[in-house]
């Protein structure tokens, strides 16, 4: 069974930075998409990062380039979100999720199978 565990959420003030963990088992890993999302209220789920855990190459949503960087270490299946320079605009809860696909469907929440439970990341002004 997949599952995936984030941590690293918290509070900070705008300019700060935040590291995201997901911790990932029960699948093979090497063959997997693996991206973050995040959801405020009141707004539908966006995509901010994703990355095929059988390779390197990463998308990251426009509005985050330059500020937020993901990354993976395969050997302990954990997939990270950088996030520096936090703006207010970036509060949200922040998940991971996962889809059995060679061709990461970045952005398309609708196509990834796995999910996990969130952290709450909250900027302030």
């Amino acid at each position: 069974q997949v599952q995936l565990v984030e941590s690293g959420g918290g509070s900070v003030q705008a300019g700060g930075s935040l590291r995201l963990s997901c911790a990932a088992s029960g699948y093979t890993y090497s063959n997997y998409c693996l991206g973050w999302f995040r959801q405020a209220p009141g707004k539908e789920r966006e995509g901010v990062a994703a990355i095929y855990s059988g390779g390197s190459s990463t998308y990251i949503a426009d509005s985050m380039k330059g500020r937020f960087t993901i990354s993976q270490d395969k050997a302990t299946k954990t997939l990270y979100l950088q996030m520096n320079s936090l703006k207010p605009e970036d509060t949200a809860m922040y998940y991971c999720a996962a889809a059995p696909l060679i061709t990461c469907p970045y952005g398309r929440p609708d196509k990834y199978n796995y999910w996990g439970q969130g952290t709450q990341v909250t900027v302030s002004s």
